[in-house]
């Protein structure tokens, strides 16, 4: 029985697709989110310096109601400040956000390659293996950037004593 060709490019497609949607997707999160983070960085740090000033400033008396604003305030928006630079340094947002879109970008130019090519050229198996590990690669590789090395393949397939 022959194989069936066209269920087999709609199955490779499909999966094209929606890997291609999820880095898409997973490009825009991290782009809102690194451009947040940037924002916050910049008007905490700039309100920081501002009510720090302002404290030490005769405007602001020991006696006057807005001391105990700027004493709690300034502190305050230092440790928001901190917590905020800490999180875009630990998450990497800008740089998940470019690594999102280039993914994205090469799984388009396989899945382009894959249609133009004549359906009776297909090695659907292939593909799939190709999808596959180009995807478990850009995992690894993520994971790898963001928590700094993995346990190689051959590692993880050695009995542990």
């Amino acid at each position: 029985m022959a194989e069936p060709h066209g269920e087999w490019s709609q199955h490779v497609e499909s999966r094209y697709k929606e890997a291609i949607a999820y880095y898409w997707k997973a490009s825009q999160t991290n782009k809102q989110t690194y451009k947040t983070t940037r924002v916050l960085t910049v008007v905490l740090g700039a309100l920081v310096t501002l009510i720090a000033s302002l404290s030490s400033s005769e405007f602001i008396t020991h006696d006057s109601l807005w001391n105990p604003v700027f004493a709690f305030g300034t502190p305050i928006l230092a440790a928001m400040l901190t917590i905020t630079a800490g999180f875009s340094q630990s998450f990497q947002w800008g740089s998940a956000w470019q690594n999102m879109v280039l993914t994205a970008q090469r799984i388009e130019k396989e899945r382009d390659r894959f249609l133009v090519t004549d359906l009776s050229k297909r090695d659907h198996h292939q593909e799939m293996e190709l999808l596959n590990e180009f995807i478990i690669s850009e995992s690894k590789n993520f994971f790898d950037r963001m928590l700094g090395g993995s346990i190689s393949s051959k590692e993880s397939k050695k009995p542990s004593s």
